[in-house]
């Protein structure tokens, strides 16, 4: 019933045969120069993302634990000084009153050095180690987070525009069928149940186009979010099963030992575990000795002495004999808190294991659905040349025209979809086994080294600059 209108009408090849594929996007008169591709988003967020900057100033406070467990080998030196006014009334034989006024004062310096605290001091700079490496681990997780948010980010972006892309197409080809069914509504060749179905479609591919709108432009403000500035031109991204081990048993195999959360929470036994002696060294002797010097000046001139100096060395050791029970429960705690981390590790050991074969079948399951999508469209396309063929002939009606326009559209769509989340599902299977990082991504930015920040602090006995960690 549409033959002659869409015979004659010389725009229907603009109209039907717009493209939705990544490609189409980057070739539609992109400026190469301009364009943006993945991995220099993802060295944006690196560099800029608040969460993972957040994460490394944490990182380098929980440095500050080791000098802080060091300082127990270390002296402690305390200097005292102290000065005033006393008025003093003498009441002399024959009951005469003297009153004197005295200006004393005292300085001095304490030393004092722990000799022995039942090691409470190396196991507390042993678990402010494993602290340290946990948070390295920790740091390392959240870094994978980022990126892999980076990711999905901007492969959103990428398919919003492109759904956007495909939707208008869409709408003016409604807006085309609906004028010519309107034309040859007034010629008499179609009733008005085909223009108040042209005229349905319409509305409904404007409200799909409004959607996608919508859509696309929440994925703007997230990419901004997460990479730290507004999406420009993006390139097409590539996958990266290069980088993946090849089977899902080494896969497996990899992230037990090379995922961040599970060498995270085998430090955390570690930690838990030394934490036991820690609270075992409060019932065992403690050895310090301490020295000091003073010198004490009284303004008294009828005392025997106007100044007197001090110097002195003493030895002191305490043994815990019973303390009310609070370190025997301390180290019950400590002990229980040890049993709690081999069971979170065990637990995360599991949801590793679990997070791999998801993300191994996801990756497997996008490249089938990518293949079937490809498919699809093909086949769509072939079916809607074959109707308008068919319309032509007047075999089919506008209906079938529309019916067939619309299922081109809904595998246009699931084809940016699965595009869309093979690049994601790449991603995710490498950050599960542990390797979404900026060496293995070959990022062009410096990888932030956690161990500079360490080594500057370790040893520092004094000074309130922070390094920057660089």
């Amino acid at each position: 019933m549409v033959r002659r209108a869409l015979r004659n009408d010389p725009r229907k090849g603009a109209v039907l045969g717009f493209g939705v594929a990544f490609v189409v996007l980057s070739a539609a008169g992109l400026d190469a120069a301009s364009a943006e591709t993945l991995p220099e988003a993802l060295v944006k967020a690196y560099q800029a993302n608040p969460q993972l900057n957040a994460e490394r100033a944490r990182q380098r406070a929980t440095d500050e634990n080791v000098p802080q467990a060091l300082a127990g080998y270390r002296p402690q030196i305390m200097a005292s000084l102290s000065a005033g006014l006393q008025q003093v009334r003498d009441l002399l034989p024959g009951n005469s009153v003297a009153n004197v006024t005295l200006r004393p004062w005292t300085i001095g310096v304490t030393v004092t050095q722990v000799l022995f605290n039942g090691f409470k001091t190396a196991n507390s700079v042993r678990v402010a180690e494993f602290q340290v490496k946990s948070g390295r681990e920790a740091l390392r997780n959240v870094g994978q987070g980022v990126l892999l948010d980076g990711v999905t980010a901007y492969m959103n972006v990428l398919a919003n525009q492109a759904l956007v892309e495909a939707q208008r197409a869409n709408v003016n080809f409604l807006k085309e069928t609906l004028a010519i069914t309107k034309r040859r509504l007034d010629a008499g060749d179609v009733t008005p149940t085909d223009t108040a179905q042209a005229e349905a479609r319409l509305s409904r591919g404007l409200s799909d186009l409004n959607a996608a709108e919508v859509a696309y432009a929440i994925s703007k403000e997230t990419y901004a979010q997460v990479i730290g500035q507004s999406p420009g031109s993006l390139i097409p991204a590539e996958t990266v099963d290069r980088l993946s081990p090849a089977t899902l048993a080494a896969s497996s195999t990899a992230a037990r030992s090379e995922n961040p959360a599970v060498i995270a929470a085998s430090y955390d036994v570690e930690v838990a575990t030394t934490t036991i002696s820690v609270a075992e060294s409060s019932l065992l002797p403690q050895v310090s000795v301490q020295g000091g010097v003073s010198r004490s000046v009284e303004s008294d001139t009828t005392l025997g002495s106007f100044r007197t100096d001090q110097a002195s060395i003493v030895g002191a050791a305490s043994i815990p004999i019973y303390d009310g029970g609070t370190a025997a429960s301390q180290t019950r705690q400590a002990k229980e808190l040890a049993s709690q981390s081999r069971m979170v590790l065990e637990q995360i050991r599991n949801q590793a294991r679990t997070a791999v074969a998801s993300a191994w079948v996801s990756n497997e399951g996008t490249k089938v659905a990518l293949r079937a999508a490809e498919s699809e469209v093909k086949a769509a396309g072939v079916a809607l040349d074959g109707v308008r063929r068919e319309a032509q002939a007047g075999q089919r009606t506008t209906v079938d025209v529309l019916n067939a326009q619309q299922d081109l559209i809904n595998a246009k769509t699931r084809q940016i979809v699965a595009q869309r989340d093979r690049v994601i599902a790449s991603y995710t299977l490498l950050s599960a086994v542990g390797r979404l990082d900026v060496r293995t991504l070959n990022l062009n930015t410096p990888d932030y080294l956690p161990e500079v920040h360490y080594h500057q602090v370790r040893d520092a006995w004094h000074g309130l600059r922070t390094p920057d960690g660089k």
